[in-house]
């Protein structure tokens, strides 16, 4: 597994944007790349079922579809995104608890300084395996 998640800057604009449009509740999304590549290629967003300021959690009809798209062009996910509104860019409790895709970058995108408005956002990324949250670089590629 990579150290650093490599990115491009419109799948970060975008995980931002979606962060902002989704304020004060949170956003989620993932993006997907060819199986075994750790090559962040197709944002998803998803829809966060539980409409809420403090969890996210995937439609399970829109997540199905997902993963049936993504086992038809032989896709994973390598990275897993959601906003914190009120807290910085660091994985809760809960959000340890559930990362369920050990090869999956998670990028958390914090607009607590900003809400929904143009201004600074927290964006950083983490693995979290086995309970254990390692924070890693991102390099942001144009």
């Amino acid at each position: 597994m990579s150290a650093v998640l490599k990115i491009a800057r419109d799948h970060v604009d975008a995980m931002i944007a979606h962060a902002r449009e989704d304020h004060p509740d949170e956003a989620c999304g993932v993006i997907t790349g060819p199986a075994g590549s750790d090559d962040p290629v197709r944002l998803v967003r998803m829809i966060n079922a539980d409409r809420s300021p403090t969890f996210f959690r995937f439609d399970p009809t829109e997540q199905l579809r997902l993963y049936r798209e993504m086992d038809d062009a032989d896709e994973e996910i390598i990275v897993v995104y959601h906003s914190h509104t009120a807290t910085q860019a660091y994985p809760s409790r809960t959000d340890i608890a559930y990362a369920a895709e050990p090869q999956a970058h998670y990028v958390l995108v914090s607009t607590a300084e900003c809400g929904p408005d143009d201004g600074p956002v927290e964006v950083r990324s983490y693995r979290i395996l086995d309970g254990v949250v390692t924070e890693e670089p991102l390099e942001i590629r144009e």
